[in-house]
Order: structure tokens, then sequence, then C-alpha cells
């Protein structure tokens, strides 16, 4: 499923960590970005190459938001939702991405451009309420500013 440039990055990868079991994020964000997200076979793929049990990635992918087992849309907007952005109304960003785009969290729309997802806490208490698209993290959000990024988005 890798090219042969990735298998080097795989191997260089690894040679950064004590342990094979300890580069496993690593290699599942390489794999992710390639597939956009990590199916049960590609889990099974990267503890081959990693020469670790599979039980042990089924439990990295599962644990971390970061990692999706399942296709997600174009745009992920992951919500931030812990108590730093609850207190500064991530209740009203949830409201009005889920209002805009017709649907709620956990869902993808029916054209696959936007995945909207609820997260713990994306360690950005001092801006809160915030949100990542894609990585990007999207910050003091009001709901005017929310409806400005997604016009962007599919603008772009």
């Amino acid at each position: 499923m890798f090219t042969e440039e990735e298998h080097r990055k795989v191997q260089e990868i690894r040679s950064h960590y004590p342990t094979a079991q300890a580069a496993v994020m690593s290699v599942l964000h390489l794999y992710q970005d390639k597939y956009g997200y990590i199916s049960f076979e590609g889990m099974q793929y990267v503890a081959e190459l990693l020469e670790i049990p599979v039980e042990h990635v089924l439990g990295v992918v599962t644990f971390y938001e970061m990692y999706h087992d399942h296709p997600i849309g174009k745009f992920h907007l992951q919500v931030c939702t812990n108590v730093s952005c609850l207190l500064r109304d991530s209740d009203t960003v949830l409201e009005t991405i889920s209002k805009r785009l017709g649907i709620a969290p956990g869902e993808t729309t029916d054209d696959g451009t936007f995945t909207v997802t609820e997260v713990e806490c994306l360690g950005s208490c001092g801006t809160a309420p915030m949100m990542s698209v894609n990585k990007e993290y999207k910050e003091n959000l009001t709901p005017e500013k929310i409806n400005e990024i997604i016009d962007a988005l599919l603008a772009s």
C-alpha cells in the first residue's frame, strides 16, 4: 500500500524511536494522510510494517481523536466542547455549524464535503471557543466567523 519512498519514510520514522511500537502514531499519520482514514485493513498493514500486534494499532486508532477509522468529509470540523470552550459558548458553535450544514456532530454532509465532530480538547483554551478545520485552528469563534469560514471553504 505504501510506495518505495513511503517505506523509506517509515524506516526513517522508526529510526527515531527506541521500539517499533513507539513509532506507531507517526506511521499512522503517514497512512491517514495518504488515504484519508485508517481502515481495519490499514491497521493490519501498519501492524505488519512495524511488526507489532494489530490490537495495539487498533487501540491507538480508537483512542485518539486525530485518527479516523471511517471516511470523513473533505473538510473536517472538529469542535472543542471541553470546559473552557463550553464556558465560552461552544454549544453555539456546534448549533451554528449544524444548522448551516444540516448535519449533527458525528455526521458527514451527503456530498462528502463536511464532517463535524465534537471533541474533548484541542488545547487552545485561551482562544475559546474554537475548532480545528483539517488541523488548522479557528479561534475566538462567533456565529458570523463560523459562517465566513464555511463560505471560504465552499469557495475553495
